[in-house]
């Protein structure tokens, strides 16, 4: 099995917070279906006949894209790779995108996930975020989808705006437990280097975010959902029994898939490969038959480390059988041993030979994994 991702990267407006490779503006608009379907030509061998499981369209703005450009890219995916039956096929978008008519077609064309980006209920946190849909439309689009027939739903939500206190987190939380939605994904909200929310934090116009609030944030976040019934299985995702993002669950066990779209990166389990994030760029070479790349080849260190990484931020732990057998009994040793401090002071626990973080540890994720780290050689 193995999965595929599809980067648009047009916006209608940049939110003040996004560091991904997007574009406001409609240059080459026209160009970029037909340039992702001879990428995908082009690419037809990278998963090595392997079929795919899962197709995800990300950005930028997915759902901007009119349905008849959504069809055409599944049609050249189910004409080009083998599909398995019931796939779970995604699309990013925005509540303002998502019309009755333009969801029914969604369902329609097979697209049968909806990742939702509501990111808050509260009209002043939107406003702060620089997005272009209102409380209200969050609201409307979810009861829409419903009526289209999507029952895979999962919407993102972000905490720590310097704009929300901890009350009305709660309430976005507790709106998202009351509206029964399946699948939630919450982010601290961080500042990338080169934003306009990064600009304008220096410059003394917007408040900074604040990293004890988004402690006290991620606290009250796990609280309400896990008492909600949801399944905290990887930092920053939450689900009902049985909806998890499969496409997404890929990624963190190391499932290979492929990267269609500038900017995108695609992963087979020896190397890494990112298409250049430039779209004029990406469509000249596309039209001399050449996909726009740079490619990395995994060292040994390499791939133990985004095994740490990734494995640790999930309710499945990392399983230090799976790196015996991987990578040899010397690395489960150092692991151990460098792992030992956080299971004493309480930040990773271990049952049946898999390290788990604790409740205390999730919040410093990254850090415990990097003291597991090994030395990326040259």
């Amino acid at each position: 099995m193995s999965g595929l991702y599809l980067h648009i990267p047009y916006c209608k407006q940049k939110c003040h917070y996004c560091n991904f490779y997007s574009l406001a503006s409609v240059k080459h608009r026209g160009e970029l279906v037909p340039g992702m379907i001879r990428e995908l030509e082009l690419q037809i061998d990278y998963l090595e006949d392997e079929p795919i499981s899962t197709i995800y369209f990300g950005g930028g703005t997915p759902s901007l894209l009119i349905v008849e450009e959504i069809s055409s890219l599944l049609t050249a995916i189910h004409t080009l790779f083998g599909v398995t039956p019931n796939a779970e096929i995604t699309l990013e978008a925005n509540p303002d995108d998502l019309t009755p008519v333009k969801l029914r077609e969604l369902k329609q064309a097979g697209v049968n996930r909806l990742s939702i980006g509501i990111q808050s209920f509260e009209d002043i946190d939107l406003e702060f975020l620089n997005r272009t849909h209102t409380a209200l439309q969050a609201y409307d689009c979810i009861k829409s989808a419903r009526d289209a027939g999507f029952s895979n739903l999962s919407i993102d939500l972000i905490y720590g705006i310097p704009t929300l206190d901890s009350r009305h987190w709660e309430y976005n939380l507790q709106k998202a437990v009351e509206l029964d939605i399946p699948h939630i994904s919450a982010y601290a909200l961080t500042v990338e280097e080169k934003t306009p929310l990064a600009v304008m934090i220096r410059q003394g116009k917007l408040p900074n975010v604040d990293d004890a609030v988004q402690a006290q944030h991620f606290e009250i976040l796990v609280d309400i959902l896990e008492a909600s019934g949801y399944l905290h299985y990887e930092i920053s995702n939450f689900c009902k029994p049985g909806m998890f993002s499969q496409h997404n669950t890929a990624y963190w066990k190391g499932i290979k898939y492929l990267g269609i779209g500038p900017s995108a990166h695609s992963y087979n389990g020896v190397s890494r490969q990112w298409n250049v994030a430039n779209t004029g760029q990406y469509l000249q070479n596309l039209s001399h038959n050449k996909v726009p790349f740079e490619k990395e080849v995994l060292t040994k260190e390499q791939r133990f480390n985004e095994y740490v990484m990734t494995s640790l931020r999930t309710m499945w732990g990392c399983d230090l059988a799976f790196i015996e057998k991987q990578f040899g009994l010397q690395w489960v040793e150092q692991a151990w041993r460098d792992a030992d401090k956080y299971v004493r002071s309480g930040l990773l626990e271990s049952e049946n030979n898999i390290l788990y973080l604790t409740r205390n540890g999730k919040f410093r994720a990254d850090g415990i994994a990097s003291d597991l780290f090994r030395i990326v050689s040259g």
